[in-house]
């Protein structure tokens, strides 16, 4: 959670008021958030997926990419794999024509996996909801691989 908002971990409470607002969003906006399962044994390692930035006013109306893995399935490219299939979704079937990513200034690696999806550099500027440095990057349906 070091790269997430201000870097602390949530409250058992916290984790389910958050999971029934991934939820919701399903409903509410089309495409929301996938849980990532390691095929083998089935254990839930984390998610990638789409949702409205809120916390990052300046940017919307935006569609936001993200991802969250299990530290110890970091450099294994699932990341990168689970991102590929959330952006043709939203490019699909969620009809999106623009998708943003953000990470927080010094988490190098999830910048680098933006770059690897073909997102560019679209600025940077403060989150207001922990005051820290964050890069926005964006790719479009004219930059999207189909």
């Amino acid at each position: 959670m070091r790269w997430i908002g201000n870097g602390s971990v949530r409250t058992r409470k916290e984790c389910a008021t958050a999971i029934s607002a991934f939820e919701r969003a399903w409903d509410e906006h089309g495409f929301g958030l996938f849980a990532l399962e390691l095929p083998a044994s089935g254990r839930l390692i984390g998610f990638v997926g789409l949702s409205v930035p809120h916390f990052l006013p300046e940017i919307l109306p935006s569609v936001e990419i993200g991802w969250r893995l299990a530290a110890d399935q970091w450099g294994k490219g699932l990341a990168t794999e689970g991102a590929r299939a959330a952006l043709a979704f939203g490019f699909g079937q969620a009809g999106l024509d623009r998708i943003v990513s953000i990470h927080q200034v010094g988490n190098d690696a999830s910048g680098r996996i933006m770059e690897k999806l073909g997102m560019r550099f679209e600025r940077e500027t403060i989150d207001p909801s922990c005051h820290r440095r964050v890069r926005v990057y964006e790719i479009t349906t004219s930059g999207a691989a189909r």
